[in-house]
């Protein structure tokens, strides 16, 4: 555990008072980029002086020059920036029409999979803190139990976020109720218990999921191929290298005959395209031979 910083705490106004001159802004962005390939423009400096004026305060700073030295020489400060410059926004469901291509053409072959002995793989790139891998498996799970019995084959879904903090929120599994609003009410009866002000996902569905950190620039750790891979409204961060990258290796690390699903304001480069079978909005199929 690193120490906190041996100087007095500035006065409680002073922090909110502190202004992410230019310089600095340019700084934070170059650290971004280096560690996650996000590229971060000039307009979003207000954006960061809000995000970091938190960390300014609990390491008791009094300006983003004194924030900056402690990121060079504390890497778990490092990590604490780059989570709180991520950013997160999802609820359940969001594009409904990629859960219903999962349910009504992918989920057949992923039974046919499970039912022949061969493992089934799901994997949410950029999983944020939830909602979308829990709303995968909602979709795989069905309505109750007995459309879930084939889940008991191996089936695995994956959860990765850049973000530690939005990891343990998967892992976790529990949801302002507020958010229940959008899943389809059998889904919600099924897989949902309410504790309070939030919901709670059902331990069965839990059980399938795995949550780990990984920055999708750096090497992947996985041994086999996914059969589905959702990876939505993250390359819009990245540019154009960047996403050509990425997407060659998605598409790489998909079985043939295995779908990706990217967010509804992104498009994959020429080259990713042609490799492709476009079926659907922002839904690709990779060739099941060639």
């Amino acid at each position: 555990m690193n120490l906190e910083p041996s100087i007095s705490a500035p006065p409680a106004t002073s922090v909110a008072a502190v202004v992410l001159s230019a310089a600095d802004f340019r700084v934070i962005a170059g650290i971004l980029h280096e560690e996650a390939r996000i590229h971060l423009s000039e307009a979003k400096i207000n954006l960061v002086q809000s995000r970091l004026a938190r960390r300014l305060r609990e390491r008791r700073l009094d300006s983003f020059a004194a924030y900056l030295r402690l990121v060079r020489e504390d890497g778990d400060e490092r990590s604490r920036m780059i989570d709180a410059l991520t950013t997160n926004h999802t609820h359940f469901f969001r594009e409904k029409h990629h859960f219903d291509d999962l349910r009504s053409h992918v989920l057949p072959r992923l039974q046919a999979r499970a039912e022949a002995g061969q493992p089934v793989r799901l994997w949410s790139a950029g999983s944020s803190s939830g909602e979308e891998i829990y709303s995968m498996a909602m979709t795989l799970a069905g309505t109750g139990a007995g459309d879930a019995r084939w889940l008991g084959r191996d089936v695995r879904l994956l959860a990765t976020d850049l973000s530690p903090s939005m990891v343990e929120a998967v892992a976790a599994a529990r949801y302002p109720a507020i958010g229940a609003d959008h899943i389809p009410l059998p889904y919600r009866a099924a897989w949902l218990q309410a504790d309070g002000a939030e919901i709670v996902v059902d331990p069965a569905l839990r059980a399938l999921i795995t949550a780990r950190t990984l920055n999708l620039f750096a090497p992947w750790p996985f041994r086999g191929q996914f059969d589905v891979i959702f990876c939505r409204n993250v390359m819009i961060y990245f540019e154009a290298d960047a996403r050509a990258e990425l997407e060659a290796r998605l598409i790489a690390q998909l079985r043939p005959g295995g779908t990706l699903y990217i967010g509804h304001s992104e498009r994959l480069s020429p080259a990713t395209a042609a490799s492709v079978l476009s079926s659907g909005q922002t839904i690709y199929r990779k060739p099941e031979h060639g």
